[in-house]
């Protein structure tokens, strides 16, 4: 026995040598706390470590939950003997120490603990082989109805316990969908979105699938009624069950190589109760005690919280619920404030989430007889014509009842209780029984007897009467035509050019008719002899007389007699038998003298376009005039400053007699004279205006004189410098297009020209090695017109000594400064005058002195003494 242990040893010895487990650190060390891992499984006879031994430790001793498995050798080598498993024990808590000769304890002992990892070597397994469960139609999406749960003796917290669901079978599959789904993690079974709808939803219009009503941020399709007919499939009647098949893989599903089991669930689909009452139908204003029930809704199962939610916003909303789900009306309604109203039932769960979409609840009110006819107006007033036939209808009185139309409640009758005067007899006019109208019954009326009836109608219903007032005006009828006082006004005798405006006639036609009515009122047209409507005849409301009046110049010419006729009518139409006849018309004869008139022109201003650079003697318009009394015609210009045209003095022919120039003026504005030849020549004005069209015929140039140009010396980088140029030439809206260059190629090795825009430039230095004095750039400018005109401008450019941003030039080198002899030249001229005018100021000075002496001494020969 002594010997097989030993030998046992050796093995163990020889294979912990060849495996390489003899190298220190890895997989051997002094004896500490350690935990190794270890994979269930694995062939047994592994070696785990091989602790060493501090003197005077000569073996070594293991403790704990070894179960027989594991084993230390005298050396320290700690391995196992069988495989481990995991799912028997997952941790072995060991205690390994180390022992003297004498079997005492010199170090330890330690703690070893050994972890064995899971590896896939179990299937999952359904807790049933079978489950059975229920459904209500129409159950809410997505709320589990089943559970199904399979273990799995792996490791949870690795692939290798992590299981997933999935449903592999459904009998019978309609329509090639599934009504229902499962959570692959959970095992929950609840109904898929389309196992609600499906069945309607296939095939149809959104108008058709219904509408969508979103309630506690949660939105559902509310189904139409060809929706509901379609969403049978999962219904008890025609598939009373279901059965599916459920699988479950370990793996999460993931590996070709995870283990699997599968379950068989029978699902039997019950009759959802969760449904939209009957419409309800209430009698307005009831007097019963209030809240009264009107209807119910229920779910499926009890433990339901229940609401109503108003669609429309009412602001007053008369209904309740309680957790019966019982509806109340709250207070009496009023049909005619409102005749139906819809709205909502909600059903949540114990979390207020919706247990499935909200049922429609449809509440109409019907009427009772609790309103009275009502007038349209306090009086109603109609108007007849006093020659009105039997029988007419003179207007319609048209009452209201607040009651449901078209109802025994609003049917009202009309009856005529009264009439006022009852002149000349009484009962002249009848209502119609349901319709309201209005008729003559007796005799035509008669404005001159009584000009205004009033009538009492009563207006009931089968509870209730009105009294309305009806107002009847008897107008007078138009049998009486306008009569002029006189048939012919005479002749009348005008010049040609009597202003146009002047009243130049009055006539006058009465009227028998009621006045101030429009069967009086008249109006006078001229019907003859006035085709170009020359005159017209204005109207005096209030006397009628007609006053005629020169609408357009007269015209001798063309016009030199003419026969007026008038005639006077009403704007309202004759009554029947009546007819306008002699007595409404009138004449006068109009005379034109002639008056000599001066040529008119066709146009007040002639326009004509023409290039700029047409050649001399070209036709650049024309010009035409009339003489009304059939004169020759002279034309002539007025205003030609340029001389450039002439015109032809027989055809009014402009042409052009000197080159145009479109920057000189365009348009370019002359007057033309026609003047009649013979007679009084007289003349008339007409304005000639020649619109010139641009040539490219300006060459560039700069848009102002650069005098100022500079550059502080010496330059310490290369400068730039901007500069603009321009031409004469009409642009169009998006300007010019001038290209710059330097124009020799000595300046080039200096200057550099770029292009900023289609008018500016910038002048450049190509370096800084410049003298200090004044430096003259060629710049050529090309236009890009049709054809291309290009110039060639001086920029001159100074070099020069700066301060404080301004350029100084020495003296001598400025243009207009004196040079220093000059200066001091001028000095001297300067002080030279000053001293002649000094001295001849002395020399008056003195002259005047002595005279004054004189004239004091002579004075004082004849002045008296005085005492």
């Amino acid at each position: 026995m002594i010997l097989q242990a030993h030998l046992h040893s050796l093995c163990l010895l020889m294979l912990y040598l060849a495996t390489g487990y003899g190298q220190e650190g890895k997989f051997s060390g002094p004896l500490k706390p350690m935990t190794f891992s270890i994979y269930e499984g694995q062939e047994p006879n592994q070696i785990i470590f091989q602790f060493k031994a501090n003197p005077p430790a000569v073996t070594f001793e293991l403790t704990g939950e070894t179960d027989n498995i594991f084993k230390i050798e005298r050396e320290g080598l700690l391995y196992y003997t069988r495989t481990l498993d995991r799912e028997t024990r997952s941790t072995h808590n060991l205690q390994v120490a180390t022992l003297d000769a004498n079997g005492a304890i010199v170090e330890g002992p330690v703690p070893i603990t050994i972890e064995v990892k899971d590896v896939n070597d179990n299937r999952p397994t359904f807790l049933q082989s079978k489950y059975e469960a229920s459904v209500r139609q129409n159950s809410r999406p997505g709320k589990p109805f089943l559970y199904v749960n399979a273990t799995d003796l792996d490791d949870p917290a690795t692939p290798n316990g992590q299981l997933s669901y999935q449903i592999v079978i459904q009998l019978p599959m309609i329509n090639d969908v599934m009504y229902f789904q499962i959570n692959n993690k959970t095992g929950a079974i609840s109904l898929t979105r389309e196992g609600m709808f499906r069945g309607a939803l296939v095939g149809l219009s959104q108008s058709e699938k219904g509408s969508w009503v979103c309630l506690f941020q949660r939105c559902f399709l509310f189904p139409s009624p060809l929706l509901l007919i379609g969403s049978q499939e999962l219904n008890p009647a025609k598939n009373p069950s279901y059965n599916l098949v459920i699988s479950v893989k370990d793996m999460g599903g993931q590996s070709e190589n995870s283990f699997s089991d599968t379950t068989s669930v029978d699902i039997i689909v019950t009759e959802n109760i969760w449904k939209a009452p009957e419409p309800v139908e209430m009698v307005e204003n009831s007097t019963d005690p209030h809240p009264i029930k009107i209807t119910q809704v229920q779910w499926n199962d009890p433990g339901a919280q229940y609401s109503l939610v108003d669609k429309e916003k009412l602001p007053r909303f008369p209904f309740s619920i309680d957790q019966e789900g019982d509806i109340y009306v709250t207070q009496p309604l009023d049909r005619e404030e409102k005749d139906a109203y819809v709205f909502y039932a909600v059903a949540k769960d114990e979390y207020g989430k919706p247990l499935s979409y909200p049922l429609e609840i449809h509440v109409k009110v019907e009427d009772i007889n609790d309103n009275p006819p009502t007038c349209p107006s306090p009086v109603t007033v109609f108007e007849v014509q006093e020659n009105e036939r039997l029988g007419n209808s003179i207007g319609t009185l048209t009452a209201h009842d607040r009651d449901e139309e078209n109802t025994a409640n609003s049917l009202l009758n009309y009856r005529i209780v009264e009439q006022t005067p009852k002149l000349p007899m009484d009962g002249l006019f009848l209502i119609q029984t349901y319709a309201g109208m209005l008729q003559l019954a007796k005799q035509s009326l008669k404005k001159q007897d009584t000009p205004q009836y009033n009538l009492t109608i009563e207006v009931s219903d089968k509870d209730f009467k009105t009294l309305c007032f009806v107002q009847i005006n008897v107008i007078d009828i138009n049998d009486q035509i306008p009569i002029f006082e006189k048939s012919d006004y005479g002749n009348l005798t005008l010049a040609e050019d009597t202003n146009v405006g002047s009243t130049i006639l009055t006539i006058q036609a009465t009227d028998a008719d009621e006045p101030f009515t429009g069967s009086s009122k008249i109006l006078y047209h001229i019907i003859k002899g006035d085709s170009e409507g020359r005159l017209g005849v204005d109207t005096d409301p209030h006397t009628n007389t007609g006053y005629v009046i020169i609408k357009k110049p007269l015209d001798f010419e063309t016009a030199a007699v003419s026969n007026i006729v008038f005639k006077a009518e009403n704007p309202e139409p004759l009554v029947f038998g009546v007819t306008y006849n002699e007595s409404s018309f009138a004449k006068f004869t109009l005379f034109v003298t002639d008056v000599n008139e001066a040529p008119e022109f066709s146009q007040y201003v002639f326009q004509a376009k023409v290039s700029e650079d047409v050649a001399i003697g070209t036709k650049v318009g024309n010009v035409t005039a009339k003489d009304p009394e059939g004169l020759d015609i002279s034309y002539s210009l007025r205003g030609d400053t340029r001389g450039w045209l002439k015109i032809d003095h027989v055809t009014g022919e402009i042409f052009s007699v000197a080159p145009l120039d479109r920057e000189a003026g365009s348009p370019y504005r002359v007057q033309v004279v026609a003047t009649e030849v013979g007679g009084s020549s007289l003349s008339s004005v007409s304005q000639f205006h020649l619109i010139l069209t641009d040539v490219n015929d300006n060459p560039p140039r700069l848009a102002k004189d650069y005098t100022d140009l500079f550059f502080c010396h010496p330059l310490s980088a290369p400068g730039s410098l901007i500069f603009e140029a321009t031409d004469d030439d009409q642009h169009s809206f998006r300007g010019p297009h001038f290209t710059f260059s330097v124009a020799s190629e000595s300046l080039q090795n200096d200057w550099q020209v770029s292009k900023i825009n289609g008018t500016h430039a910038r002048l450049s230095t190509r370096h800084t090695d410049f003298e200090e004095r004044e430096y003259v750039v060629l710049i050529r400018i090309n236009d890009g017109g049709r054809p291309p005109l290009e110039s060639i401008v001086s920029l001159p450019v100074t070099f020069c000594s700066c301060g404080e941003g301004s350029c100084f030039r020495p003296a001598g080198h400025q243009p207009g400064i004196p040079t220093v002899g000059m200066a001091v030249g001028i000095l001297l001229t300067t002080l030279l005058v000053i001293g002649i005018i000094l001295a001849v100021v002395f020399i008056r000075m003195k002259k005047d002195k002595g005279k004054d002496n004189v004239e004091s001494a002579q004075a004082s020969e004849v002045k008296p003494l005085r005492s």
